[in-house]
């Protein structure tokens, strides 16, 4: 098992949801966005939680792991719910200075945001945890394939998700590296990354992004090295056949979404 998990790492096992086929998991992602998107009170929230907490244990993945994975895009969460909380006004005023209020409403918004984003965090990491790369690019083509005879170029739109979903384990390697050779020459980072001013993010930054145009030139000047073109005589996926699990899968995500519309009908 890896050591850590993070978006766009893959998670080795042999669970139900790994054996599932790619292009069944790549929809039935998107459907869970749905799904989340469709509860529109925290009854309907702990409902999508409670079946992501049954996934991931059915995944075989650990809570630690399931959190670390989404650890990185933690700060869209909190600039999400920071953002309702200064911005959404309503009910009883809970604090006031000079031109910046909190209210009751703003604070539950900030708390229904926050959970609602980090339960579509989770339900995508998910996808990359237990599907290799290399499945989901092959899943994202195989879907958009119908769409070529109107000019969408699926080969290359799915070739780009591939690489970003590479190059987010790498990017987390080399700022890791980063971060120890800065300290190494008396550099000092503090938890928060924003507290150490534009100065600490730029010794970070700019390493960081010279690195990823190497590799990117690195991965251009291979992929020409190789004659590549448009992905003929790759291996590609078996026909879509709706087995028995993705059948199961299907039924348990209209549950969850009949589940959800529901509890948008109960009291406030």
């Amino acid at each position: 098992m890896p050591d850590t998990a993070i978006i766009g790492r893959y998670w080795p096992g042999s669970s139900p949801l790994h054996r599932l086929d790619p292009r069944a998991k790549l929809v039935l992602s998107l459907a869970f966005m749905a799904v989340v998107f469709a509860a529109q009170t925290f009854w309907g929230l702990a409902v999508c939680a409670l079946f992501v907490v049954g996934f991931f244990m059915l995944a075989e993945i650990p809570a630690g792991a399931a959190l670390t994975s989404i650890a990185p895009l933690a700060f869209i969460v909190v600039i999400t719910a920071l953002l309702n909380i200064f911005f959404v006004q309503d009910g009883p005023v809970l604090f006031s200075w000079w031109i910046i209020q909190v209210s009751e409403g703003g604070l539950v918004s900030a708390a229904f945001i926050a959970c609602r984003l980090v339960l579509l965090l989770l339900g995508m990491s998910l996808l990359t945890l237990t599907t290799t790369t290399l499945d989901i690019t092959e899943a994202f083509e195989r879907l958009l394939g119908p769409f070529t005879r109107v000019g969408v170029p699926a080969h290359e739109l799915g070739m780009m998700m591939g690489i970003a979903l590479r190059f987010l384990p790498q990017f987390a390697f080399e700022l890791q590296t980063i971060r120890r050779a800065q300290m190494s020459r008396g550099a000092t980072f503090t938890a928060n990354p924003f507290k150490g001013g534009v100065s600490s993010l730029t010794s970070l930054m700019v390493p960081l992004f010279t690195s990823a145009f190497r590799h990117a030139e690195t991965l251009s000047g291979a992929m020409d090295a190789r004659c590549y073109h448009g992905g003929s005589g790759r291996t590609r996926l078996h026909p879509l056949r709706l087995t028995r699990r993705d059948a199961v899968a299907t039924g348990v995500l209209v549950s969850m979404l009949v589940a959800v519309v529901l509890t948008n009908f109960l009291p406030h």
